[in-house]
C-alpha cells in the first residue's frame, strides 16, 4: 500500500480537490442542497472555516482553515463524503467490492490536499477555485456560476463582480482537477 504523506498542521489552511469516481456525473450540482446540508452538519460536529469553495458537476475545490490545535481534515472529508453518499437515492453507481464493505463508490478514494504556506499561495488557490467554472467552460464569466463562494467574495470587496469575465483569458490551473 502506498504511503501517502500528508501535511498535518494544526490550525492550518488547506486547498482540496475532491472528485467523483464517475467524471461524467453531474450529481454534485444536481444534489447541491444535500451537499450543502452535509457540509453544514459536518461543520457543526467538526468546525472549520470555509475560505473558498466551488462545486462543479463531478468535483469540487475548496480552501479550509482548521481551528487552532486541530489538523484533522481527514475526518471531515470522511464525514462529508460518507454523509452525502448515504443520503443519496438508491441507484447511484457502486461496485460489488465496495457494497460488501458497506461503502459506495461515488467518490474517488483519495483527494488532493495542499497546505497553504503563504499569502501569495493562498491568493493563487483562492483565484483558482473561483475561475474553475470558466476553465471548465461551464460558464463564460465567473459571476454566472451559482455553486461558488465567488459572490460572497464580491460582497466582501475581494473581487469586482466582473472579475475574470473575459473567456479569452489564458487559464492555466495551479493544481490538479
Amino acid at each position: 500500500m502506498p504511503n501517502y504523506r500528508r501535511a498535518w498542521v494544526p490550525g492550518g489552511t488547506y486547498f482540496f480537490t475532491v472528485t467523483l469516481l464517475d467524471r461524467h456525473s453531474d450529481i454534485l450540482v444536481r444534489e447541491i442542497e444535500l451537499l450543502r446540508r452535509t457540509i453544514a452538519t459536518c461543520k457543526r460536529r467538526h468546525p472549520f472555516r470555509i475560505d473558498a469553495w466551488v462545486v462543479l458537476p463531478d468535483h469540487m475545490h475548496c480552501l479550509w482553515t482548521l481551528p487552532t490545535g486541530d489538523a484533522d481534515f481527514s475526518t471531515r472529508w470522511k464525514v462529508i463524503k460518507s454523509g452525502f453518499s448515504r443520503h443519496l437515492a438508491e441507484g447511484e453507481p457502486d461496485s460489488t467490492a465496495k457494497r460488501r464493505r458497506g461503502q459506495r463508490s461515488l467518490w474517488q478514494s483519495r483527494y488532493w490536499e495542499h497546505l497553504i504556506r503563504s499569502e501569495p499561495d493562498f491568493r493563487r488557490h483562492f483565484d483558482y477555485i473561483h475561475i474553475n467554472p470558466v476553465k471548465h467552460r461551464l460558464v463564460e464569466a465567473v459571476k454566472d456560476w451559482p455553486y461558488s463562494t465567488f459572490h460572497r467574495a464580491v460582497i466582501k470587496g475581494v473581487y469586482p463582480l466582473d472579475w475574470a469575465g473575459n473567456p479569452s483569458l489564458n487559464l492555466h490551473g495551479t493544481e490538479r482537477d
